[in-house]
């Protein structure tokens, strides 16, 4: 899917965590298409340091089109077993999640979602990683925006992201007045 501002936090912490409890970290690049080419990188602590402030996901983000299709998932599962992968931590949206839930029907590979979209569209939390970041960019650039419209004496229409959700649109509105 897409990156979102909060991913290489989410990574951070989830390797910590997992070094904490003795459990080897391994990164997909790419996601879903890193799973099915097999583009794995061992992770520890030192592997993440210093990332917490960068934008985007160190470990790249694609979109997969193999990854709908049987065949596709057929070899993300055979890297998984080639690899000794116990679980996935999936960090992404909507498609990320969905992804997720046919790959454990069709393998029970166990996953955690961890919900990461500016969207803010994944049901069952209040906000998303990245939503905030998105949202505050939003309001900041109206602000800026409406100097200009004022001081020009014209209207400025702003078209914001949200793919079919319009919790962008909506609260920017609310918080730009």
């Amino acid at each position: 899917g897409g990156d979102a501002p909060g991913m290489n936090a989410a990574i951070r912490a989830v390797v910590r965590a997992c070094t904490y409890y003795n459990i080897e970290t391994v990164g997909i690049r790419q996601g879903y298409e890193g799973l099915i080419q097999s583009d794995l990188t061992v992770f520890g602590p030192r592997s993440v340091r210093n990332i917490i402030n960068q934008g985007g996901t160190i470990l790249k983000t694609a979109r997969s089109e193999e990854f709908r299709t049987s065949e596709g998932r057929k070899k993300a599962f055979e890297n998984i077993q080639k690899n000794n992968i116990d679980a996935l931590i999936v960090i992404g949206g909507d498609g990320s999640f969905t992804g997720a839930k046919i790959f454990f029907e069709e393998y029970n590979i166990p996953f955690i979602g961890v919900p990461g979209t500016i969207d803010n569209d994944i049901f069952g939390t209040d906000f998303t990683i990245g939503y905030d970041t998105a949202l505050n960019t939003v309001v900041e650039s109206i602000d800026k925006l409406r100097d200009t419209a004022t001081s020009h004496d014209r209207v400025f229409f702003v078209e914001v992201m949200g793919r079919d959700a319009g919790f962008i649109a909506l609260n920017s509105g609310i918080a730009s007045g």
